[in-house]
């Protein structure tokens, strides 16, 4: 099993920045891959970004289309087992609550991770 514990979230003003982050226990060595999640009162959970790896070495980043485009940089400290997600020019469409989410499955798709966080509160608003 494997433990996914965010933090990092709270209120900030439109165009602040905030960072993030998710911590994971247990079995992360069997973990290929962390992304991102947000839930926004009302609608659908939305797909924020996501890192997986290939071994210990290589690292790459997908992103959602548009709507955090530029604005949201993802990274992982392997040695902390920690996920981090940098948010900067925060919009109120910004506020929800965010998720981390973690998978062995390196292609895993948005739907079927197997692990999730308890999630972080978000509020842009001045």
């Amino acid at each position: 099993q494997v433990q996914l514990v965010e933090s990092g979230g709270g209120l900030v003003q439109p165009g602040g920045s905030l960072r993030l982050s998710c911590a994971a226990s247990g079995r992360t060595f069997s973990l290929n891959t962390m992304g991102w999640f947000r839930q926004a009162p009302g609608k659908e959970r939305e797909f924020v970004g996501r890192i997986w790896w290939s071994g210990n070495s290589a690292y790459y980043a997908d992103y959602a289309a548009d709507s955090v485009k530029g604005r949201f940089t993802i990274s992982i400290e392997k040695s902390k087992n920690t996920l981090y997600l940098q948010m900067s020019s925060l919009k109120p469409e910004d506020t929800a609550v965010y998720y981390c989410a973690a998978d062995s499955n390196p292609l895993v798709g948005p739907d079927d991770y197997h692990y999730w966080g308890q999630g972080t509160q978000v509020t842009v608003s001045s």
